[in-house]
């Protein structure tokens, strides 16, 4: 049946468009499916390297902290370190002192070497005035020399003229001239020893000849240049070290000066504090030249004209004697400062002035004073005291006293 079979294949049809709808269905699922496998295994992949990456930060952050550990270890070494520093740097400093001390003495060695190079400067002036004497002479030895040349060859001339007239031929012709054979046995034995005496007395007549004269000569030409060349070295060592003879001075004078208008303002300062006001200042007397001045001391105490310090009494001139002290101590601070009786001429006031100043300079740097004394005051005012008894006859004992310690246990607790 016609009618039957058209709808069998219809519904044949429509079964199939639903297979295929499916069938399509089904692989856009298991595409999608497989799609968003793909796409897990690269997350997967993707988290797997992240996790990698995390246990790598982990461990760079690990030993970060390992190495800030360290390094604040490393810092607080250091700030241990920096810490000795001061005291290294004061040490460096007294090493700088004892340097300039150091320099000062290279200079005196320098001095005293420029002393000896001046003298054998003067040796070796002396030693080109003889070899220009000794020049001289050979010059004028040279002159005579070659006037003995000429001579000499004045009277070969003469010879040769003597044997042309006589033998009316050249000098070198003689022997074929006369017939003579050389090799041949002389017949008169008489005539050829009158001829040879002849001859002798012809070539004594010549005089000597120095055929060395011209080697002698260019010698001597020779010898005059290396002189000369040697004079010209000598001449600039000589300007050379001028040169630096007087940089030498040069820089000596600007650091004396520099250091004379240090310690003039440092003396002023202690001389208003020693005599409790006044005015002092220190004056370089022929002044054109430091390195040959001498030094003034002008000092006006407090109530008195500006004069000279040999018209004050003894007490101020002892201040002013500490102040011009101090003033050169403080340019130039030493570790150790020994000062033996400087108290003695002066008065109860003054003598407080000196050690409150002295306390002062001590305070302000790392310097050691060590006075020797028998004043009073001045005991009072020290840390320690160091002295000498006899508790027995002939047996003599040091004594240390510690006044900072005592006033510490007169401080009630």
């Amino acid at each position: 049946d016609s009618t039957r079979q058209r709808a069998a294949v219809e519904t044949a049809k429509a079964a199939l468009d639903r297979a295929r709808d499916r069938v399509a269905g089904i692989g856009q699922d298991y595409q999608r499916k497989l799609a968003d496998a793909e796409q897990r295994a690269r997350r997967k992949t993707a988290i797997e390297a992240e996790i990698e990456s995390w246990r790598d930060r982990s461990a760079a952050a690990g030993r970060d902290i390992e190495d800030f550990a360290a390094r604040i270890a490393e810092a607080g070494e250091e700030r241990a370190k920096l810490a000795e520093r001061p005291r290294a740097l004061t040490r460096e400093g007294e090493a700088l002192a004892g340097g300039i001390v150091d320099a000062e003495a290279s200079r005196d060695r320098a001095a005293a070497a420029l002393g000896d190079a001046e003298t054998r400067l003067d040796g070796a002036e002396r030693a080109l005035r003889a070899e220009e004497n000794r020049l001289a002479g050979k010059r004028e030895e040279r002159v005579r020399r070659d006037a003995e040349v000429e001579q000499a060859k004045l009277a070969r001339t003469g010879i040769a003229e003597r044997v042309r007239e006589r033998l009316d031929c050249a000098p070198e012709a003689i022997v074929e001239a006369t017939g003579i054979d050389p090799d041949a046995e002389p017949s008169d034995t008489d005539a050829l020893e009158a001829r040879l005496d002849r001859l002798t007395r012809e070539r004594e007549n010549i005089g000597p000849v120095n055929l060395r004269a011209d080697i002698e000569a260019a010698e001597l030409d020779t010898r005059i240049g290396e002189m000369h060349g040697e004079r010209e070295d000598l001449l600039g060592a000589i300007a050379k070290l001028r040169h630096g003879i007087a940089g030498l001075n040069r820089e000596g004078r600007e650091r004396l000066l520099a250091a004379f208008e240090t310690i003039d303002g440092h003396f002023r300062t202690i001389f208003t504090r020693l005599f409790g006001g006044g005015s002092a200042r220190l004056a370089l007397t022929e002044a054109e030249d430091p390195f040959e001045s001498g030094l003034e001391v002008m000092a006006s105490p407090p109530g008195k004209r500006l004069q000279s310090m040999s018209l004050m009494s003894g007490g101020e001139q002892a201040l002013t004697a500490i102040s011009l002290l101090f003033a050169v101590f403080l340019t130039n601070p030493a570790p150790v400062c020994v000062l033996d009786e400087v108290d003695a001429p002066l008065d109860d006031n003054n003598v407080d002035r000196f050690c409150n100043l002295l306390e002062e300079i001590a305070r302000g740097g790392e310097t050691r004073f060590l006075l020797i004394t028998h004043h009073r005051l001045t005991m009072a005012r020290m840390d320690r005291l160091y002295g000498v008894t006899m508790p027995e006859a002939g047996v003599s004992q040091l004594v240390s006293v510690d006044l900072m310690a005592a006033e510490r246990l007169r401080e009630p607790a």
